[in-house]
């Protein structure tokens, strides 16, 4: 595996920090923008929204007009490092809504340019280890990376924590200078096997069950520090951990569903859900206890974010996984992770507390439940 996959690996990995990173200084943020949690939450919704409106598009115009992977992929890092960098020094929060969305933008085309580059550097037999290996850094940023800014944060302020992300990427772009080698466009674009998919009812109920579900889960994550804190009584110096946990958590429920995903993905869905909608029930009820909250976001780590494997496979059995079906799942995987995230902030900002939030992922979560339970009776094969 050449190390330039590694170091794209690592840009993902910061580039999932930057999105996330906001659920870990939620009361740094609140009180230097002065802000509610709830708009401070509203950023990784914004954030979301970017990953969403540019996946497709970007997609769309990658292989419509086969930009050189290379050239391509440099330019959109420094301008991420440009508007992260910037981000840094703003003390407007209007301004930063329309720097989150527009990193998000930037975001989209990374992640999807460097899977592509990932791909064409290896042969053909070690590509889906070199995509796991891009994809591994957005899993990673969980465990380490928005612990470390949340640390970062307490001890230096949060202008550091976003300061130091725009330097990590650049410190990726550089590296990717002297190691990447000229690849030109590649993939073509057939949109006739497209637009079958996009016709097909089957595809959109998928679509709508893998965004309750990411709905779910961050609704509850993008607050789990201000409810950790102030409802549970976590000191911030341990929240960190707790967030590394659930980092953790997310890893090894992925690796458990990975290996299980294709055979049994209704299986994986109906118990993740069940699961996922129980701690989140529990966590809302009893967050004051400590332990509760801790078996509560150990739970929430394995069955939310890690049913990824299972919303795949589904995708893949009802259409043909062209480069658009992926990227326009992906989008409505960030309508669903920018929505729960929006959704909480929102009720939180209406004075219904910090729990409201997990209330709020309780309803997706059953809401999503509800969606896959038709999929049981009795005869019924597959997802069609």
């Amino acid at each position: 595996m050449p190390i330039s996959v590694y170091v794209l690996g690592l840009a993902i990995f910061s580039l999932g920090t930057a999105e996330l990173m906001v659920a870990g200084m939620m009361s740094t943020l609140s009180a230097a923008f002065g802000v509610t949690v709830g708009e401070v939450g509203h950023l990784i919704s914004y954030y979301a929204f970017g990953v969403m409106l540019g996946g497709p598009v970007l997609t769309y115009v990658f292989l419509k007009l086969k930009v050189p992977y290379r050239s391509t992929l440099l330019w959109l890092l420094a301008l991420y490092v440009l508007a992260q960098g910037l981000s840094a020094f703003n003390s407007d929060y209007h301004v930063l809504v329309a720097i989150r969305v527009i990193t998000g933008v930037l975001c989209a085309g990374c992640l999807s340019l460097s899977l592509a580059t990932s791909m064409a550097l290896v042969p053909v037999e070690n590509r889906p280890l070199a995509a796991s290996v891009v994809i591994g850094g957005f899993m990673v940023s969980n465990v380490f990376g928005v612990p470390l800014a949340t640390i970062v944060d307490q001890h230096w302020g949060w202008r550091v924590s976003f300061g130091l992300v725009a330097v990590l990427v650049l410190a990726c772009l550089f590296a990717l200078v002297r190691l990447l080698p000229q690849l030109a466009g590649g993939g073509t674009l057939k949109m006739e096997e497209e637009l079958k998919a996009f016709r097909n009812t089957a595809y959109w109920k998928a679509c709508a069950t893998s965004c309750l579900i990411l709905g779910a889960a961050f609704a509850a994550f993008s607050y789990f520090v201000p409810v950790l804190v102030d409802v549970t009584g976590f000191s911030m110096t341990v929240v960190p951990f707790i967030l590394m946990v659930y980092g953790l958590s997310n890893i090894v429920g992925n690796v458990i569903t990975g290996r299980l995903a294709y055979r049994h993905s209704l299986a994986i869905m109906v118990v993740g859900l069940s699961v996922l909608t129980v701690s989140l029930f529990g966590m809302a009820i009893f967050a004051q206890y400590k332990w509760v909250a801790i078996v509560a976001v150990v739970l929430i780590g394995l069955s939310g974010v890690p049913m990824n494997p299972a919303m795949m496979a589904r995708i893949v059995s009802v259409a043909h996984p062209g480069p658009m079906v992926n990227a326009v799942h992906t989008s409505v995987i960030n309508i669903g992770l920018g929505g729960g995230s929006y959704l909480g902030g929102m009720a939180i900002s209406a004075g219904y507390g910090l729990r409201s939030a997990l209330w709020i992922g309780m309803v997706l979560a059953v809401l999503a439940l509800l969606s896959v339970l038709p999929y049981l009776r009795a005869g019924r094969k597959g997802w069609d």
